[in-house]
């Protein structure tokens, strides 16, 4: 996160008050402007570390900032007043594996949930890669004169483990979750290639619960390619 000078505009400034209102009507007429914009306005896919096949890191960049303070005070999850920049760091293929567990047999009590974010080496090593980078870009001339100061994890996190400590304390999911349900020909596989549920008749699991590993990037449109694939097989079999 960093500090945007004060007078660079942000989505901070726009989300609020009469410049917010502006924007309402600026979509009302235009379909243009603050309301028309996804999520994250800049999106990039870069490698960790030379030699790899592919990408194996995302940027999701958005001009707003988190009032940390607020959602520590009070649980809520607004932006700050004065201008800034995010930089979100995603690491596409992990290696660390969490788990999923039934607790009980009755249903109403939720399974316990076990992430096991950062146990592989690999990962730790990936993502504090990318917040390097992520400093790196923030540093060149075209973005630098725009900046005042990075707020998170700020410049005493100068070594390795200072930013791996910020990302363990930072970091979270980004909900896209996969693997719970595995696709695959062994004996510990969940479905077979063809969907179905080992040792259920008539039952098939179509979601992103079934891939073997995470795909590099987000699993919607994986997902929809495999329930376009699923309902092929169940047609041809009926």
């Amino acid at each position: 996160m960093f500090r945007l000078k004060p007078k660079v505009p942000s989505i901070n400034g726009m989300s609020r008050g009469i410049p917010l209102a502006g924007q309402v009507v600026r979509y009302l007429l235009r379909r243009r402007g603050l309301l028309a914009l996804s999520a994250a306005h800049v999106a990039a896919f870069t490698r960790s570390r030379p030699g790899l096949a592919s990408p194996d890191l995302q940027f999701h960049i958005l001009p707003a900032t988190m009032d940390l303070q607020a959602f520590a005070a009070r649980g809520v999850m607004e932006l700050e007043r004065s201008p800034g920049l995010t930089f979100a760091v995603c690491q596409l293929r992990p290696e660390s594996r969490g788990a999923v567990e039934i607790r009980s047999p009755d249903a109403t009590i939720p399974p316990g949930i076990q992430p096991n974010y950062l146990a592989d080496a690999l990962d730790r090593e990936v993502l504090v890669s990318g917040l390097r980078q992520a400093r790196d870009v923030a540093a060149e001339p075209a973005l630098a004169h725009l900046i005042e100061s990075e707020l998170l994890p700020g410049q005493a996190a100068a070594n390795d483990d200072a930013l791996l400590d910020y990302a363990r304390a930072a970091g979270g999911t980004i909900y896209h979750p996969v693997g719970t349900c595995a696709m695959g020909i062994g004996p510990i596989a969940v479905v077979d290639p063809s969907l179905r549920v080992r040792g259920v008749e008539g039952l098939r699991v179509v979601d992103a619960s079934i891939m073997p590993r995470i795909t590099s990037g987000n699993t919607n449109a994986p997902t929809i390619m495999i329930a376009e694939k699923a309902s092929d097989m169940i047609r041809a079999k009926a």
